[in-house]
């Protein structure tokens, strides 16, 4: 059987990934969700001028050094001065405070000295100083907020801003993750001979959730038919827009994930891509649900998840930016020419102060080694039948989250 390029496979996972529904959620909810549609603002800001300083609001004609004008009254935040100012007069004003009609300056209350309804100015003062002026930093029907965005800390405090006490998200996709194995035993379990602790769940959950779905956990199906098969269901049951499947993906007579996924009806798209690791990697649709099977190694599963599962629920979140980020750095030793597979080699990546990204494999590539895995912080791409490469030649690498 061909394996499939990872280009392919890529395609093939994106197909028909579509946004998820939108749906309203209050302001505190909406952290790190995708905006659904862009977003104007409902408000001037500021909606009228505002003074930037304590002092003095004035007419700048009259604020000469040393002219002597009557205070009228006070402006504080939230308070507007009733009536305006006419020439030789002046208004007590804080930051924030709206500016009286009539003035056109604010003399800061150190350039000035007051004696009971009067206050003299020390500094002379320009036309506009000290004043922030009706929608300087936006206006009522501003499009300020972009659908597709990821909603930041600080878009929340923008929305707001504009007034939007709820805001349009995508819903969230709803991925389950099911590993299979009869080997497997939790963290913290007392381990019988062949046993291994169970750890991609940890690693696979944390990495949805930090793309903003929701991560189910369907814990562990026994190496057969009736057990694989009826983790599938609860995924079905629940209405999972995604479900990770963990081992059993290969060819021996004790991996069923296929076989149940195929019994079930999944509709698999490939099985085995050019890739390493994650070479037993299978993909499919059941119903509308989406599968992809992941190989149990540890490494090669985070790997898989994170070149395929994260843009799959980014193009499912509605993202605008769906695609991982490669760059180029320089090899910090030779690498020898590369197989049929695509290579994703763990690797160190630093930069120097001149900005130049150096890229070093770590240790040894076998997909079990999961302290490997831990201890890198990128992956340096390798195109199948690539030829030796030197120190110092220019590379692809992809950063790993974190």
């Amino acid at each position: 059987m061909a394996l499939m390029p990872v280009a392919d496979a890529y395609a093939a996972v994106l197909k028909g990934a579509d946004a998820l529904p939108e749906e309203l959620v209050p302001l505190e909810e909406a952290h790190h969700r995708t905006l659904a549609r862009d977003l104007p603002s409902l408000r001037t800001q500021p909606p009228a001028a505002m003074s930037a300083m304590d002092g003095y609001a004035v007419r700048a004609a009259d604020a000469v050094l040393g002219a002597r004008l009557k205070v009228i009254g006070e402006v504080a935040a939230g308070r507007p001065l009733e009536g305006a100012l006419a020439a030789g007069e002046a208004a007590r004003i804080f930051t924030g405070g709206v500016v009286p009609d009539g003035a056109d300056a604010v003399v800061i209350q150190e350039d000035t000295a007051r004696d009971g309804d009067l206050v003299t100015i020390n500094e002379a003062i320009e036309l506009g100083k000290n004043i922030r002026k009706a929608g300087i930093d936006f206006r009522e029907g501003d499009m300020l907020l972009k659908g597709g965005a990821r909603l930041t800390d600080r878009d929340l405090s923008l929305a707001a801003s504009m007034n939007h006490p709820k805001l349009p998200v995508r819903r969230r996709p709803k991925v389950a993750i099911l590993a299979t194995g009869d080997e497997l035993v939790m963290p913290g379990e007392t381990l019988a001979p062949g046993q291994i602790v169970y750890s991609n769940g940890f690693a696979l959950r944390a990495l949805v959730r930090s793309e903003g779905a929701e991560a189910i956990d369907l814990g562990v199906a026994h190496d057969t038919l009736e057990s694989t098969t009826a983790g599938i269901s609860r995924a079905r049951d629940q209405g999972v827009d995604v479900l990770i499947t963990t081992g059993g993906a290969s060819v021996g007579d004790h991996d069923v994930v296929k076989r149940a996924l195929e019994l079930e009806g999944t509709d698999m798209a490939f099985w085995q891509i050019a890739l390493r690791p994650g070479k037993p990697m299978m993909h499919g649709r059941l119903g509308a649900m989406r599968v992809l099977g992941l190989p149990g190694n540890p490494v090669s599963s985070y790997i898989c998840a994170y070149l395929f599962l994260v843009p799959l629920i980014r193009a499912l979140s509605g993202r605008a930016m769906v695609d991982h980020h490669f760059e180029t750095a320089t090899l910090g030793h030779e690498l020898a020419a590369n197989d049929k597979r695509q290579d994703y080699l763990r690797a160190r990546l630093t930069t120097d102060s001149s900005g130049m990204s150096t890229a070093v494999a770590v240790g040894h590539q076998d997909s079990s080694l999961v302290a490997n895995l831990s201890s890198a912080n990128a992956l340096i791409i390798r195109p199948p039948f690539a030829a030796p490469a030197a120190k110092g030649s220019p590379c692809t690498v992809l950063r790993l989250p974190g």
